[in-house]
C-alpha cells in the first residue's frame, strides 16, 4: 500500500495581519498562534523562520523574514476541519528540504479515547498552498496511532515514525496480552507523493512519550524513544537505520532501570551535529537515578558517554541541539511562582558545560521549550499560553 496524494489542492490563505492581537474567544477574530497550545518552529536553508500551529480544528503555517518580529498571514493547511491534537508532547511537526518544500505531520484525534491517525501534508510552492492531507498509518482501526516524529533527509527523503497500537489490538483479539505499543514508520523517496508500506521498528514501547528522530552524516535516520525492556523497565532505546528501508537493532540509551507500570509522558531528545556527534537528553525517575540526563557519542551512536544528571527537582522536558562542537540544552522548571526555562551550553561537544542559567520566565503556563538554529545562531523557541510566540536569540 502507498499513501498517495490526490494532487496538490489549492488551499485558501487567511487574509489580514498576523500581528493583530485577538481575543481567543472571539469567533470573528482572525486565526492567531496566540490562541494555540503549541507552536512548532524551524528555519529553512535561507534563514527564513517557519512555524505551524493548530486552532479550532485547523492547522496553519506562517513564515518570518525577521526572526519572528513579524509574520506572514496564516496559511490554512486542512480545508476540511478535523480535531488536531496539539498539546505538550503531542504537537504538529514542520520540516523543509533543501529545495524549500515544506512537510507537515500531525495527529488527527478520533472518536475513541487515545485514538488517532497520523496525517501528512506538503507545500511545493513556498507555503502558498498545501496538499490535501493524507493518513500515513495503513492500519485504519480506531485505535492509537500517535506521537509522530518527522525527519527529512539530505536528498529530500521523508521519514515519519509513530507509536502504534495495532499489535496490541491483534493480541487482544487472540486473547493474548501485549505490553505497551509498537513503534512503526513509513518513508517517501519522491517528496511525499507516495509513501512505502508501514514497517515496525520495535514492539513493546511506552505508549505516551514523544519520539525524536535525527539524520546522521550518512544520511540515515536515527530514532530514540522510551522502550519497555524486559522486566517492565521503561528506559530509552535508540535505533540506527542501515538504509531507509531497514531499521537496525534496538540499543539501550541510558540504563536507569526505571520499573514502572505507567507512562511518564516524558520522551527523549536527540541531535546529531554536522561532525556526526550524537547528543541525547531524557528523563528518568528510577529508585537510584532521578531527573534529567544527557549523554554524547563520538562513534555514531555505538557507545555513549556516562550520563550527566542535570536540573533541579521538578525539571522536565529537555531539548538538545548541536551545531559543530557547540551544544545547548534547555528545559523547564518551576520555582514556586514562575515557570522557568533553563539553559546549559557546551563548546567542546558536550564534554564540559556551563552552569544552568534562566533565559526566560513567566507566571503564565508555557509550552515546552525547544532550540532551533539557522546554522549560525541558536534560538529559544517558546510560547506562553494565550500570548504571542517568542523566538529568543541565545548569546554564545
Amino acid at each position: 500500500m502507498t499513501a498517495d496524494h490526490a494532487g496538490d489542492s489549492t488551499q485558501k490563505s487567511v487574509q489580514g495581519h498576523a500581528e493583530k492581537q485577538t481575543a481567543c474567544t472571539d469567533s470573528d477574530a482572525l486565526p492567531s498562534s496566540q490562541c494555540a497550545n503549541t507552536v512548532t518552529a524551524t528555519f529553512d536553508n535561507k534563514g527564513v523562520l517557519w512555524i505551524t500551529w493548530a486552532n479550532n480544528d485547523h492547522l496553519y503555517v506562517q513564515s518570518s523574514l525577521d526572526n519572528g518580529v513579524s509574520f506572514s498571514s496564516p496559511t490554512l493547511v486542512n480545508a476540511d476541519p478535523e480535531p488536531v491534537i496539539a498539546k505538550g508532547e503531542y504537537r504538529p511537526k514542520i520540516k523543509l528540504d533543501a529545495q524549500g518544500n515544506i512537510y507537515l505531520t500531525w495527529t488527527n484525534k478520533l472518536d475513541k479515547p487515545h485514538s488517532g491517525n497520523i496525517r501528512f501534508s506538503r507545500s511545493i510552492d513556498g507555503g502558498k498552498h498545501f496538499s490535501e492531507p493524507v493518513t500515513l498509518n495503513d492500519n485504519l482501526e480506531i485505535i492509537s496511532h500517535r506521537f509522530d516524529s518527522l525527519a527529512v533527509g539530505k536528498n529530500g527523503e521523508i521519514l515519519v515514525a509513530w507509536l502504534d497500537a495495532r499489535d496490541g489490538q491483534t493480541a487482544k483479539k487472540a486473547g493474548q496480552t501485549f505490553e505497551g505499543s509498537s513503534l512503526y514508520y513509513t518513508w517517501s523517496d519522491d517528496g511525499g507523493k507516495h509513501f512505502y508500506p508501514n514497517k515496525r521498528i520495535a514492539a513493546h514501547t511506552c505508549q505516551c512519550c514523544r519520539l525524536d528522530t535525527a539524520i546522521n552524516n550518512a544520511n540515515l535516520p536515527v530514532i530514540v524513544w522510551r522502550h519497555i525492556f524486559e522486566g517492565g523497565i521503561r528506559d530509552h532505546g535508540i535505533n540506527r537505520f542501515t538504509d531507509w528501508s531497514t531499521p537496525g537493532d534496538i540499543q539501550h540509551l541510558g540504563r536507569e532501570n526505571w520499573k514502572i507500570d505507567a507512562c511518564p509522558h516524558h520522551g527523549p531528545g536527540l541531535s546529531i551535529s554536522d561532525t556526526d556527534s550524537y547528543h541525547a537528553v531524557w528523563f528518568s525517575n528510577s529508585d537510584t537515578q532521578q531527573g534529567l540526563f544527557y549523554a554524547y557519542s563520538n562513534d555514531a551512536g555505538e557507545h555513549f558517554s556516562e550520563p550527566l544528571n542535570f536540573g533541579n527537582d521538578g525539571a522536565s522536558h529537555p531539548h538538545v541541539l548541536a551545531v559543530g562542537d557547540r551544544v545547548m540544552i534547555v528545559w523547564q522548571e518551576f520555582d514556586g511562582s514562575h515557570n522557568l526555562i533553563q539553559l546549559m551550553k557546551s563548546v567542546d561537544a558536550g564534554k564540559r558545560w556551563t552552569k544552568p542559567e534562566v533565559i526566560a520566565q513567566t507566571t503564565e503556563m508555557i509550552d515546552e521549550p525547544f532550540l532551533i538554529s539557522d546554522g549560525r545562531k541558536f534560538y529559544l523557541s517558546w510560547h506562553p499560553q494565550q500570548q504571542t510566540y517568542h523566538l529568543k536569540p541565545i548569546d554564545e
